[in-house]
């Protein structure tokens, strides 16, 4: 009976999964948006691609992606009129997934191509990278996870995940640091806040533990059992 009790449970969170108001993956014009789309899909799981406020704020859970400069991204996103619902949905502990420039524009501010206001949900700043590395950091790099996190589930420590980028985010609050890289310095590659996660590195281009990340985060989704608005 425990068996089918449980059998019927996964049945109707994967039915609610199917639903394309669960996952919204926020289309701003970022250049990764299909690939992130498509490793959702590959888990079994239809994501909404949007650049709708109504469908963000609708949503159960987002996923904004990313490549580029973190102030062309919070131009993109003022203009959409997505700052407020993005920021809202944050701030009411909805699950969020931020990828590369997703980090980034969370936090207070950016120094890239002067100093520029993001998002501002994090305390902290976005710098370059230090010199003396080959900049962009591009490739594949070490993970050191410094906190057991849901994130982390069945992905083992120092695994090797995909890296695109020339500032690293510096978060007033180190505590929120659940995975760090060494660039000449260590440098915060994945971020954890209540229900939201963010990643330096791009998951849909980390092979089978980039999709892994994935499903953790779709996990926590589910045992978060939002009521869709």
């Amino acid at each position: 009976m425990l068996l089918i009790a449980l059998m019927r449970r996964w049945y109707t969170l994967k039915l609610k999964m199917s639903d394309d108001r669960m996952i919204a993956i926020v289309d701003y014009g970022a250049g990764n948006l299909r690939s992130v789309a498509s490793a959702i899909i590959r888990l079994g799981y239809q994501p909404k691609i949007t650049s709708s406020s109504d469908e963000v704020l609708d949503a159960q859970a987002i996923i904004l992606p990313g490549v580029g400069a973190a102030a062309d991204t919070m131009g993109n996103l003022k203009a959409l009129g997505l700052v407020s619902p993005i920021r809202r949905l944050i701030a009411e502990g909805r699950p969020f997934f931020g990828v590369c420039i997703g980090l980034q524009v969370l936090f207070s501010g950016t120094e890239e191509g002067g100093r520029h206001e993001c998002l501002g949900v994090i305390p902290g700043w976005v710098r370059k990278l230090p010199q003396g590395q080959k900049i962009p950091h591009m490739g594949w790099n070490q993970v050191k996870q410094k906190v057991a996190h849901p994130v982390f589930e069945g992905i083992p420590d120092e695994t090797n995940f995909y890296f695109v980028h020339s500032y690293y985010v510096e978060p007033d609050d180190k505590s929120l640091i659940v995975g760090e890289t060494g660039y000449g310095i260590p440098i915060c590659s994945v971020i954890a806040q209540g229900s939201l996660v963010a990643t330096q590195f791009h998951p849909e281009k980390s092979g089978e533990f980039g999709l892994k990340m994935y499903d953790n985060f779709i996990k926590l989704v589910m045992a978060t059992e939002i009521r869709l608005k």
